[in-house]
């Protein structure tokens, strides 16, 4: 299923904007700060009920604006559909399918998706925890689109657990202010243990499954390097539960939700102390190794880009494989940071995709032979040129 139109009101620099595309390669060329991210943007948008620039939607909105649109029009062979979402921020976002109002967005999760590399991807590899954490959730939810469920349940859990440990917290700084019912606390932490295991067994499958193809693609971009691994770390081997019971565990949600309800417990004193949750999925990570060695902090900066392509090419790999209908592949502005080597096989790789959205500063940048539609993006208007 590709995207087959997209139409903008308000949505970043867009006014009011439509435009077509075709299943291949679409390229859109334009000077920086001319409107060309916003459009993936949008697309991604779609997909997951998130941008990949922003952690909130006001941003989203273009200035003056009260609320921003995004809709687009599927096509697949015969059979086509439409998706819009309405973004207010303050309040409620609004989508329909075929034009029939949905309960609440994230039914529409699992109808459209993508894999977009962008520059702010050296995040994954380089940054904090949460870049890696946020990598996995966004791939998991177009997986499985009901674990968007999950993770917001586990998020409002997180925040009252929270609320409630720094209350305690500040209690025991100060004498005779009060006590905190800690039988409240046990409720919290089996709340805790429960909608936390859900996530972090389907967070360690999913490392597993990516394992095979991320070491594939990042041994065709970087073959001088050395082997890449991956291996998700989870925050209660910091309390008491060793390594060896992750990796029994597994998958398993049930194995998942006693290590939590174990670690929580060993951790609780800890936790009144600092008024912080010490335990739980908001606290794993994944190690991405390059031999023996931590890729963050030890990978070079053309390994680095290496290694976030290898991560996005690998989730489009695991997308195909999850279903008959690929999702669309989008590079927002990276042709300019690969080497020629890296650019000719990344290219080759686009070959396979149905559809390609392509951004690009200068026309240069994309590789010879890429061919498909050309559009022009400037001032926050977008015109096919063939």
């Amino acid at each position: 299923m590709h995207v087959g139109s997209l139409s903008l009101r308000d949505f970043r620099s867009y006014s009011d904007a439509v435009m077509t595309f075709d299943p291949g390669v679409s390229t859109l060329v334009g000077a920086n700060g001319q409107g060309k991210t916003n459009v993936v943007e949008a697309v991604h948008y779609l997909a997951t009920l998130s941008s990949h620039r922003v952690a909130t939607d006001a941003p989203l909105v273009r200035a003056g604006a009260s609320r921003a649109s995004v809709a687009a029009r599927l096509n697949d062979g015969d059979r086509s559909l439409s998706l819009d979402v309405a973004i207010t921020p303050g309040a409620a976002n609004k989508a329909r399918v075929n034009r029939s109002p949905v309960r609440s967005p994230r039914e529409i999760l699992g109808l459209l998706r993508v894999v977009l590399f962008a520059p702010e991807d050296l995040a994954i590899v380089k940054g904090d925890p949460a870049e890696r954490r946020r990598f996995l959730d966004t791939l998991l939810v177009q997986l499985r689109p009901r674990l968007a469920g999950v993770k917001a349940d586990y998020d409002r859990v997180l925040k009252q657990r929270s609320a409630l440990l720094k209350s305690a917290s500040t209690m025991r700084r100060h004498a005779g202010r009060g006590t905190i019912d800690l039988a409240t606390l046990d409720v919290w932490d089996g709340h805790a243990a429960r909608t936390g295991a859900e996530l972090v067994a389907a967070r360690w499958d999913l490392v597993q499954s990516l394992r095979a193809p991320l070491s594939g693609a990042y041994q065709a971009l970087a073959p001088s390097s050395a082997p890449v691994t991956a291996s998700y770390v989870a925050s209660v081997t910091a309390h008491g539960v060793p390594e060896s019971g992750c990796t029994a565990a597994g998958g398993d949600v049930a194995a998942w939700e006693r290590l939590l309800a174990e670690a929580l417990g060993e951790s609780r004193t800890a936790e009144l102390e600092r008024g912080q949750c010490l335990v739980g999925p908001h606290r794993d990570d994944v190690l991405l190794r390059l031999g023996d060695l931590p890729a963050r902090g030890y990978a070079s900066q053309g390994e680095s880009w290496s290694l976030a392509l290898a991560l996005r090419l690998a989730s489009y790999d695991l997308l195909v494989g999850e279903s008959s209908t690929p999702p669309v592949l989008m590079l927002d502005d990276v042709f300019a940071e690969l080497d020629s080597r890296r650019r000719a096989h990344l290219a080759e790789r686009l070959r396979e995709a149905d559809q390609v959205l392509v951004t690009a500063a200068v026309a240069a940048d994309v590789p010879d032979g890429l061919g498909g539609a050309r559009f022009t993006v400037e001032a926050g208007s977008v015109r096919r040129e063939h």
